[in-house]
Order: structure tokens, then C-alpha cells, then sequence
């Protein structure tokens, strides 16, 4: 069963289930089937929603975290949510910690997998080669503990987005500025509590990202996720939905 994409007012998102809000956000070259089993894990108890984030989209100009975390109040307002849970993987997990704090009193709590915002190997720094098929199958598996994660659907649609010139320049831009907008100054601001949820064998934001963040952060814990790179609800589901779970339910949500 996929997930079906609705479309209201110039937003694109997901919207399933009832009761307390989880706010998923993907990455750079996310997709919401990245989240399918987390949103089918937790759509009996909670209301799921994901916004498409408009990475390929914007004006080349105002290309950035930032402008990312604009996007997510527009949305957020929008829907009119309210004491939700924001859940980010790699560049979503950098714009809600943006997000959370521009506006401290909306997400009442963070979770955070393969998050950007100290330091990342960036997927997306260049492409010498993006033409080559190979050369993007190896840096779509360097994504992943298990090579065969990465399926071939996942690289031809990777490949299809660095070939074409317009989204290209953007997920540059993109990348530039989550590797600008360290947070590590910040992070001590953020009150909520927050959970780390990361791939032992992440190479993207390897676990010493994750350490760090945990002791930044206030109200953190940290859970590993062992055998899993980078994107731990797409590779290990079960287990990212059984820490999720354990964090929600330690938190009260």
C-alpha cells in the first residue's frame, strides 16, 4: 500500500490517521516513501503528516535551510497544528532543529536520525561524475550499511534529480548551506526533549555527530540503531519504529 499525496492550497503532503501530530521531514534527496513504515506503524495512534519540501523548487537565491524552515511555518500554520512532534532525517532533521527554534512554543519535542547541523560527509557537495550511473549507484549505497538498500528504483530516481540541471544547482545549494548553518551554538536553547535515533554505521553523519548532538542538547537521549547507515526508518524500519515508539512513550506523547 502507498501513500497517498494530497494537494491543497500549493502544499503537497501526507495526512493519515488521528490524534497527536508527527511531523515527519525528509532530506535532501528524500522521498515520503522513505517514512512508509513509520506512517503505517504509527498511523493507528497518531495523525502522520509530511510536507514535500520544496528542495527543487525554490528561487536559487533563497536556496537553503532556512528558507526550508519558513516553508515548514507556512505549513504548519497552514494546517493549524500545534504540540506536535517533529521527526527528521539528514536535512529535516536540520531544519526542524532550525525550525524549533525560531519558534519555541509549536513542536513539543524533536527527533532526530542522520540529522546535518554539526557535520556531514555531504552527499551532495559535488557530482564530478553525475552523468556516470555507476558513480551515483556508489554514493547511493555509501548512503546505506547494506549496499542492497539501495534499490535500483532508489538510484534511477537519484540520478534522474543530479541529471537534470534545474534540481541539480539546487541540492548543491542546498547542501552549501546545511554545511554553513552549523547549529553547534545553539543547541544548547532548545528545551525540548529530544530524541537521537542514529545508525551505528552512518558514514554521512557518523555516530561522533550523534554524540555531539546528545551533548548539546539539554533533553536528549541517544539510541543506536546497529547494522545502519544513514537512513535507519528505510533500513532498519522495525527497529527505527521501536525506538520511536520507546521515545514517544517515555516522553508522554
Amino acid at each position: 500500500m502507498s501513500l497517498v499525496l494530497k494537494e491543497q492550497n500549493g502544499f503537497s503532503f501526507i495526512d493519515e490517521g488521528e490524534g497527536e501530530v508527527l511531523l515527519l521531514l525528509h532530506g535532501l534527496m528524500g522521498a515520503l516513501s522513505n517514512w512508509e513504515e513509520v506512517v503505517h506503524e504509527f498511523k493507528s495512534q497518531y495523525r502522520v503528516i509530511i510536507p514535500m519540501l520544496p528542495i527543487y523548487d525554490l528561487p536559487l537565491l533563497t536556496t537553503g535551510v532556512k528558507t526550508i524552515s519558513k516553508y515548514i511555518h507556512k505549513f504548519v500554520k497552514y494546517k493549524k497544528l500545534k504540540d506536535f512532534t517533529i521527526i527528521g532525517n539528514s536535512l529535516g532533521g536540520h531544519a526542524g532543529l532550525i525550525y524549533v527554534l525560531a519558534h519555541p512554543t509549536f513542536a513539543k519535542a524533536l527527533v532526530l536520525t542522520g540529522s546535518s547541523g554539526l557535520y556531514e560527509n555531504a552527499f551532495g557537495g559535488t557530482f564530478p561524475r553525475r552523468e556516470s550511473y555507476d558513480f551515483i549507484k556508489e554514493k547511493v549505497e555509501f548512503t546505506f550499511y547494506d549496499p542492497k538498500t539501495a534499490t535500483k528504483e532508489l538510484v534511477d530516481d537519484v540520478f534522474r534529480i543530479v541529471n537534470d540541471r534545474h534540481s541539480v544547482v539546487r541540492i548543491l545549494a542546498m547542501a552549501r548551506s546545511a554545511i554553513r548553518h552549523n547549529m553547534q551554538k545553539d543547541l544548547h536553547k532548545i528545551h525540548i526533549p529530544v530524541g537521537l535515533i542514529w545508525g551505528r554505521n552512518d558514514k554521512v553523519t557518523p555516530p561522533e555527530v550523534a554524540n555531539e548532538f546528545h551533548e548539546y542538547l539539554p533533553k536528549s537521549e541517544l539510541i543506536w540503531i546497529d547494522k545502519c547507515g544513514h537512513a535507519p526508518m528505510m533500513e532498519q524500519p522495525e527497529e527505527f519504529n521501536k525506538a520511536l515508539k520507546g521515545f514517544l512513550e517515555r516522553t508522554g506523547i
